[in-house]
């Protein structure tokens, strides 16, 4: 018997009496290591819960959790995916981490607890940063980052290379509002609309380009390439099978890379295709005919282009089998970071830390950072909005200042009330002044002026060219210009601009059809020209303005007011007496209602 193990040696043992060590309990071990990760979940889920969400225009809630899942089931998002990229995103990291356990050796766990605070703190910075500028998807990519170094800080290596990918992939659960916001989705109707005109005309079919509507001389069938019908939500949906089907198949970057880049000509390619078939059934048919066939083809494209990517994907697979054949297992758990030797297994050292030891120092560091992260969400939403604004604005410190009742006494004012979808919909701080001048003794010629002013939340103002589309406008092409903001006096107040100032602007050439009493169809024409109004700046496009903005919070720690400022005529006289109208009314106008 060996001795020290089991002898009763010291004083007070009766004689053959036999004591055993005292042994730890492993699951309680286990529990203990557990806790940091608890309270690194518990503290992200309070920060992002409470403190989540900046804008409050259109959902009202702090949740970060919330407003993003309440985008999913809103058709206005066009995020119906999103729960299954959710459910296949969880699979993908319980499939990684499966296949991690198989290769390296059973409780081998290689402590990255380095990486993991730096992930969730900068996690947490990045939501900062979105929450400052009002951006709520910066705030979502923050969650994700954190996401990792939780994963990290609970599974060691293993988890942080398992839940890369899967987080990644959740990024097409965002709302893929910013390419509206990047005219992506404008400009992919535009090519569609233009394609189909360009091949129809080619095979013989006659067809009328008008904007983004396509239609008959003789009236026989009409259809306008909508924004549901851009192709962003063929985008979304290929790209998500494109990536997970490449992730599944192949191992380098650069045949992943290959399939994702061919599924994006893919979607345009489908879509042209679509909207082609519908106007040739159209013109064979009727116009019912091409409606129907709207309906469903939608989805025979969609699986044509799907089987088209599969093909791809086979056919690549086989030439990287046969490039690929010769490698052994050991190579391949080379390349994964894996030893063999003998019959042993041993887990390379990687480059992250060491072993990790415990967690409490991540914790208590990712607790201090939330801290801070929570009382500077706390001062940005205390954050007085400056008084000083792009525009003049009433005793009442909401609206502008109401516009001029007459311009050079050459036009006329009429108030316009603003509806209540728009008070409904917008924020109650958002303030309004708008007015449709016409010519004294020639009323068919009329300038609509606008100014919607913004309050603390950016989602006063949104991108112009999404309105238009819902009103029923097609766009048929954008420029930059130089607005002349005319000389003289404005009645109904004081002063005027300088001769021969000038703004940069957005010029908007869009259409709508009218239809008469006797069924005759006209396209009537117009100019719609916008710019957006800050306290020191005027910027011609809505991304400048939310550049300036997001600087002014982020560096100066100021909340500004921007006032978006819209002048509308029609053009059925030609453009060059619609841009006159324009200038003499809006340049005149803006003078008297903007801050010098």
């Amino acid at each position: 018997m060996m001795e020290g193990f089991g002898d009763c040696r010291g004083e007070g043992c009766a004689q053959g009496e036999r004591v055993f060590p005292r042994m730890s309990n492993p699951l309680k071990k286990s529990l203990n290591g557990w806790w940091p990760v608890v309270v690194c979940v518990l503290v992200g889920a309070a920060v992002f819960h409470f403190f989540g969400n900046a804008t409050r225009g259109y959902i009202d809630t702090r949740s970060l959790f919330v407003w993003w899942g309440t985008q999913w089931f809103d058709a206005a998002s066009e995020l119906e995916h999103a729960p299954l990229v959710v459910i296949v995103a969880a699979w993908l990291f319980w499939r990684n981490v499966r296949e991690a356990s198989r290769e390296e050796a059973k409780g081998a766990k290689v402590g990255v607890d380095g990486w993991a605070l730096g992930a969730m703190c900068g996690g947490l910075g990045l939501h900062l940063a979105g929450y400052a500028v009002q951006q709520t998807r910066v705030s979502i990519v923050g969650l994700l980052i954190f996401a990792w170094g939780v994963l990290a800080l609970a599974g060691g290596r293993r988890w942080a290379k398992a839940a890369v990918f899967p987080l990644g992939f959740l990024l097409l659960a965002v709302p893929a509002g910013f390419l509206d916001a990047l005219g992506v989705g404008f400009y992919l109707r535009l090519g569609v609309t233009e394609s189909v005109y360009q091949i129809a005309n080619a095979v013989g079919v006659d067809v009328v380009r008008n904007g983004t509507q396509l239609f008959a001389p003789d009236g026989r069938y009409q259809y306008d390439v909508a924004a549901a019908c851009s192709g962003i939500r063929s985008l979304m949906a290929i790209v998500a099978l494109a990536l997970l089907v490449a992730y599944l198949n192949f191992r380098s970057v650069w045949a992943r890379a290959v399939v994702v880049g061919a599924s994006l000509p893919g979607v345009f390619l489908g879509n042209l295709a679509r909207v082609l078939m519908v106007v040739i059934v159209g013109e064979w048919r009727g116009h019912e005919a091409g409606e129907t066939l709207h309906a469903w083809s939608g989805f025979v494209v969609f699986a044509v282009v799907l089987g088209l990517l599969l093909g791809l994907v086979s056919w690549m697979k086989r030439g990287v089998e046969k490039s690929e054949g010769g490698r052994g297992k050991g190579e391949r758990a080379e390349a994964e970071g894996i030893v063999v030797a003998g019959k042993e297994r041993t887990t390379r050292r990687s480059s992250f830390q060491g072993k990790s030891k415990g967690g409490w120092w991540v914790a208590g560091g990712v607790v201090a950072v939330a801290v801070g992260v929570v009382w500077m969400t706390v001062r940005i939403d205390r954050l007085p909005v400056r008084s000083l604004a792009g525009v003049k604005v009433e005793a009442s410190g909401v609206n502008p200042v109401e516009l001029p009742d007459f311009v050079e006494g050459r036009w006329g004012g009429r108030a316009e009330a603003v509806t209540a979808v728009e008070r409904e919909m917008l924020p109650p701080d958002t303030g309004y002044s708008r007015k449709t001048y016409a010519r004294l003794g020639r009323a068919q010629e009329q300038v609509f002026f606008s100014i919607v002013l913004s309050g603390k939340d950016r989602t006063s103002i949104h991108r112009p060219e999404l309105c238009l589309v819902g009103q029923g406008w097609t766009i048929r092409g954008s420029e930059r210009r130089e607005l002349r903001l005319a000389g003289g006096a404005v009645r109904g107040g004081a002063g005027g601009e300088v001769a021969g100032e000038k703004i940069e602007v957005t010029l908007l050439r869009i259409e709508r059809e009218a239809v008469a009493a006797d069924g005759t169809r006209t396209v009537v024409p117009a100019f719609f020209v916008y710019w957006f109004a800050g306290s020191d700046a005027v910027v011609a496009t809505h991304r400048g303005m939310l550049w300036r903005g997001a600087m002014d919070r982020l560096r100066n720690g100021r909340a500004d007011r921007w006032a978006y400022v819209v002048a509308q005529t029609l053009s059925t006289d030609g453009e060059a007496a619609a841009w006159a109208r324009i200038e003499e009314v809006a340049g005149r106008v803006w003078g008297e209602a903007r801050t010098r």
